[in-house]
C-alpha cells in the first residue's frame, strides 16, 4: 500500500521548500531511494506545471567510479553537469544510504580530486537555484538511530513534515540578535570558544533548503576564532566515522585537531588552506530531533545544539570569504544530559543548557 505521507512530503518540497513555479526546470537527484519516491516528486512537479529532470544514483556504483576515475574524466563529468545545472531553476535531492561507510576505502587523494572537480557544480546549485536536500529513511539509518525500522519511519515523517513556517517569527528574532552581535563566547565541557560575527548577516533556515530543518546560521569573521571546542556528537565524513573531535584555534585557524582517528581528521583538514578555517556557525533547535545518529542533516538540527563548521562558507550569504572543498558540520549538544553549556552574545547570556532565555526566543525551545 502506498504511504500517503510520501505524497505529502513531495508536495511540501515542491510547493513550500523550493516554491516551484509554472515552467520551471526542476532537477531531481535520487540516491539509493525507491522508484516510487522519484515518481511522487515527478507528480508533484508536474502538478505545479513545471518540468522535471531525474537522475537515479546507486552509491555502490558511485564508489566504483571514484576508485577508478581520473582528473580528466571527472573534469568532463563536472563540466557536463554544470552546464545542465545552469539551466535549472530548482534542485531537489533525496539521499538514502544503505551503508554510511560505503566510501571509507576510497583513497583520500581520490576523494579530494572528486570533490574539487565537482565543487563548481555544487556552487552553482547553492548560489543559483531554489534547492532543498533531504535524506530517505532506510533500515541502515534506523540502525544508526538505535530504532526499529517502523519507529524510525514514523520519526522521519514527523520531523520532516513539521510546521516550519510557524517557527519563522522566532527564528527572525534570533537572526536579528546574530546580525547585531559582535562578540560570541561559547562555554561548556572542554569548550571555551570566542569569535566575532561583526558585519556578517545570519540566515533563517525554516524548511527551505534542508529537510529536516531548524537552525539559524552565520559565519565567524575568518581570523577571529580563538580557543578550543570539544564536539560531543559522533560524526561521519567522507565515509569515515569520527568521535571525540577536539579543535584548537589561533587567529581563526585550526592549529591542533584530534579525534579517535587523528591521522584521518588531519588529512581532511589538510585538503586545502580553507579547510582549517571556519565557514559556518549555526544554532540548532528542532525539538523533534534529540539524539545524534551520524547523519549531518539530522544531527545539525538537534534541539539544544550548535554546529561550528570547518571549511567552505556559503557564498553570497553569511559569507566570511573562506573557500574550501570541505564543509563539515560538526555538532556540539548543550543540553544538561550532554554536559550543558552557554552561548553569550556581547556579554548577554542567550542560551543556557540548550534553552533560550529571552521570552521572544522561547518558541524555539
Amino acid at each position: 500500500m502506498h504511504d500517503p505521507r510520501i505524497d505529502q512530503l513531495a508536495t511540501q518540497l515542491v510547493r513550500y521548500s523550493t516554491q516551484v513555479k509554472k515552467g520551471d526546470f526542476v532537477w531531481i537527484d535520487c540516491y539509493d531511494v525507491p522508484g516510487y519516491v522519484a515518481q511522487a516528486l515527478i507528480r508533484a512537479v508536474v502538478a505545479a506545471k513545471a518540468r522535471p529532470f531525474v537522475q537515479l544514483h546507486d552509491t555502490t556504483v558511485t564508489r566504483e567510479l571514484m576508485l577508478h576515475g581520473d582528473e580528466e574524466q571527472y573534469g568532463l563529468m563536472g563540466e557536463y553537469q554544470l552546464e545542465l545545472m545552469k539551466k535549472m531553476d530548482c534542485y531537489l535531492a533525496i539521499r538514502g544510504s544503505n551503508n554510511i561507510t560505503e566510501n571509507s576505502d576510497v583513497p583520500a587523494e581520490k576523494m579530494k580530486m572528486v570533490m574539487a572537480k565537482l565543487r563548481p557544480l555544487q556552487n552553482e546549485r547553492v548560489n543559483n537555484t531554489r534547492w532543498c536536500v533531504l535524506r530517505w529513511p532506510t533500515s541502515a539509518m534506523a540502525q544508526q538511530a538505535g530504532m526499529s525500522t517502523q519507529a524510525f519511519e514514523d520519526f522521519y515523517f514527523k520531523v520532516c513534515l513539521l510546521d516550519y513556517a510557524a517557527l519563522i517569527p522566532a527564528m527572525n528574532v534570533l537572526k536579528k540578535l546574530m546580525d547585531k552581535a559582535k562578540d560570541v563566547h561559547i562555554k561548556g565541557p572542554g569548550t571555551d570558544l570566542r569569535f566575532s560575527l561583526k558585519g556578517l548577516k545570519a540566515v533563517v533556515c525554516g524548511g527551505r533548503h534542508n529537510i529536516p530543518d531548524g537552525e539559524v546560521f552565520s559565519a565567524p569573521v575568518k581570523d577571529s576564532v580563538e580557543g578550543v571546542i570539544s564536539y560531543n556528537a559522533p560524526t561521519i565524513y567522507q565515509g569515515i566515522a569520527f568521535d571525540s573531535v577536539k579543535l584548537e584555534f589561533s587567529k581563526g585557524k585550526i592549529v591542533k585537531a584530534s579525534a579517535n582517528n587523528t591521522e584521518a581528521i588531519n588529512k581532511i583538514f589538510d585538503s586545502d588552506e580553507g579547510a582549517r578555517f571556519i565557514g559556518e556557525f549555526a544554532i540548532g533547535f528542532n525539538r523533534e530531533i534529540k539524539e545524534p545518529m551520524r547523519d549531518i542533516l539530522f544531527d545539525e538540527k538537534i534541539g539544544g545544539s550548535f554546529h561550528f563548521t570547518p571549511g567552505q562558507a556559503y557564498e553570497g550569504v553569511a559569507d566570511n570569504g573562506n573557500r574550501s572543498q570541505v564543509h563539515w558540520d560538526l555538532v556540539n549538544i548543550q543540553r544538561p544530559d550532554y554536559g550543558g553549556g552557554e552561548i553569550w552574545f556581547d556579554g548577554v547570556l542567550i542560551r543556557k543548557d540548550g534553552k533560550f532565555l529571552l521570552p521572544e526566543l522561547k518558541p524555539l525551545n
